[in-house]
């Protein structure tokens, strides 16, 4: 059986997948500080799990994960192992404000690569918006620094997740037409759980079976922010272009800022709050000038 996909490259699907995995994504910082593990742990377990998940899903569709499916995964799945490590650390080290905040600043090296790899043209309204955006996230990590759960060293951490979760975009983007979605989230379960799982070990943090207590938060990380947010957001990517993809991610601090404010007690201000209305405007405008994008081929589902 082949993946269904809209033939047309259905733009307001792909439009509602982003938002929908970006909210998602946006309460994984909350979930993660309840979580009583260590960083390296919660990324492990989360993605062992998910990929046992995701990988059962397409083995039972006739499709199971071979090694053409784990090639043809492989970069983006160590891209985003790599951002689990960087980010999971940065959230237990600084506060979940610049955690996501200093991640979503990838439109601006994800449009680089849109240009030059896919001949994305972005148009200059909205690079202007999302320059405004970009400003306005700006200032609140800067009204949050030097508020009692920041961390300069969790902030280099989330530096580093940057990086590479806009590679981790980058190559979701290139495996339409190559695998389904479905294979390659799979496929990058399996590339992320290794790569976590390894950091773990080397940093010297226990890999033990979470304590019972940790079982939910820990299930709704997996099934809410992984298998949902990741399976909708690879789907959404070969729907809509990768520069507007990875601008919409810029809803993840503005997520993230109000659940931290709401369930963790972490500070907000007026100004943080007016600076979110910002970034969402500006991208509420990008989203309301887009045309529909060329259709990307559908792949059949890989069984050799």
């Amino acid at each position: 059986m082949s993946e269904s996909r809209s033939p047309d490259g259905d733009l307001r699907l792909g439009l509602a997948g982003t938002g929908l995995a970006v909210t998602m994504w946006g309460l994984s910082g909350v979930i993660i500080k309840w979580i009583d593990m260590e960083a390296l742990s919660v990324g492990f377990w989360r993605f062992l799990i998910y990929a046992v998940i995701m990988c059962g899903w397409i083995t039972a569709r006739g499709t199971p994960p071979t090694w053409r499916v784990l090639r043809a995964s492989m970069w983006g799945g160590i891209s985003l192992g790599i951002d689990i490590v960087c980010f999971f650390t940065a959230v237990k080290l600084t506060n979940i404000v610049n955690a996501t905040t200093i991640g979503s600043l990838q439109p601006l090296v994800v449009a680089v690569f849109a240009a030059k790899l896919f001949g994305e043209q972005i148009k200059m309204r909205d690079i202007g918006a999302a320059l405004v955006a970009i400003a306005a996230v700006a200032v609140i990590v800067f009204e949050s620094s030097g508020t009692p759960e920041w961390s300069g060293a969790g902030d280099l951490f989330a530096v580093g997740a940057l990086f590479s979760w806009a590679a981790y975009f980058v190559f979701s983007k290139r495996s339409g037409g190559v695998i389904t979605s479905a294979q390659y989230t799979a496929g990058t379960g399996v590339w992320t759980t290794l790569v976590a799982g390894t950091a773990a070990l080397v940093a010297g943090q226990s890999l033990a079976v979470p304590e019972p207590s940790n079982w939910l938060p820990l299930l709704i990380l997996i099934l809410g922010t992984g298998v949902i947010g990741h399976s909708v957001m690879n789907w959404s990517l070969t729907q809509v272009p990768l520069w507007l993809g990875s601008t919409l991610t810029l809803l993840i601090p503005v997520m993230s800022s109000l659940a931290a404010w709401l369930f963790l007690d972490e500070s907000l201000t007026w100004i943080q709050l007016a600076a979110m209305a910002v970034v969402i405007g500006a991208l509420a405008s990008i989203i309301l000038g887009q045309r529909k994008p060329e259709p990307v081929r559908a792949p059949q589902d890989v069984t050799t």
